[in-house]
């Protein structure tokens, strides 16, 4: 019987650099989309998914992240006092349950794989999410709902993934399948961004993620790989030679709100979906075209 996921680590210390310089005093993750940051789409995706406590991974100068998941007794006060519960109720939306979060600092930026080891002690022995927080999901069920239930089917490790746009694979981590039917299938491997045409699929890792926690024995001893950091797909690999890796092509659609372009999409995107928005939203968007 496959153990619960109950966590999940979002790894939000990145610099943001390719939204600068939007993110240079704001932490690129509580940037908007609408009227809502980034991360509060993302923790409401881990709560529906059943996750109950979310490991942060934060840098230098972050702390604004923590604070947002804080209460913030001045501006409930003023809003109750002025009878705005509509506006409250959106305010105390994303405050978590005592111990329900936790923050661990990243204290230099050495890759993706470091900062999902630095959550090592907090995790435990247990299965777990990881979630990227920069890409933002439109899918109903959330994409790591529909993680967990492939978990649940099969076990072992869960990727999500998607199709590369026409010609750019080599821009991705690109998995390569044991065959391929239907949306679930096993991993046979993972190449980090190929040369074009030697790509084994056209399925590239989307940024959800349920790991074994014997992942963490291999972060601690992996060495640096591209870029000079401690890569997460170079533990992937390795362990991929002991367990089972699955590839589920989730459907919906991922908004890479890390680049300036994709987070004006899902701003636009988020904003037609809301019911209580999209005529106006789409009026605005006529208007300028």
């Amino acid at each position: 019987m496959t153990k619960r996921v109950r966590k999940a680590v979002l790894p939000v210390a990145g610099l943001g650099t390719r939204v600068l310089p939007g993110a240079k005093t704001t932490p690129k993750n509580l940037l908007n989309v609408v009227d809502r940051p980034i991360l509060s789409y993302v923790v409401e995706e881990a709560r529906a998914a059943g996750i109950e406590h979310i490991v942060f991974i934060t840098g230098r100068g972050q702390g604004a992240i923590e604070d947002y998941f804080d209460a913030n007794p001045e501006i409930e006060g003023a809003l109750e006092a002025k009878g705005k519960a509509d506006i409250l109720a959106d305010v105390r939306r994303d405050l978590p349950k005592p111990g329900q979060m936790s923050f661990v600092r990243q204290m230099a930026p050495l890759g993706l794989g470091h900062a999902v080891w630095c959550a090592r002690d907090i995790i435990g022995d247990e299965p777990f999410a990881v979630m990227l927080p920069d890409m933002l999901m439109m899918a109903k069920p959330g994409a790591l709902s529909q993680c967990v239930a492939a978990y649940e089917q099969v076990g072992g490790n869960i990727i999500a993934v998607e199709p590369a746009p026409e010609g750019e694979t080599y821009k991705y981590g690109i998995v390569a399948l044991d065959g391929r039917d239907g949306r679930l299938n096993r991993m046979t491997g993972m190449v980090e961004k190929p040369p074009l045409g030697t790509e084994p699929s056209n399925l590239f890792i989307s940024g959800r993620y349920i790991l074994q926690p014997e992942i963490f024995d291999l972060l601690e001893n992996q060495g640096k790989g591209a870029g000079g950091e401690i890569q997460l797909t170079d533990s992937m690999v390795e362990l991929m030679k002991a367990q089972t890796f699955h590839a589920l092509e989730y459907d919906g659609i991922t908004y890479d709100c890390g680049d300036k372009i994709g987070l004006l999409r899902a701003n636009v995107a988020f904003a037609l979906a809301r019911p209580d928005l999209a005529d106006a939203a789409r009026a605005a968007i006529q208007e300028l075209l």
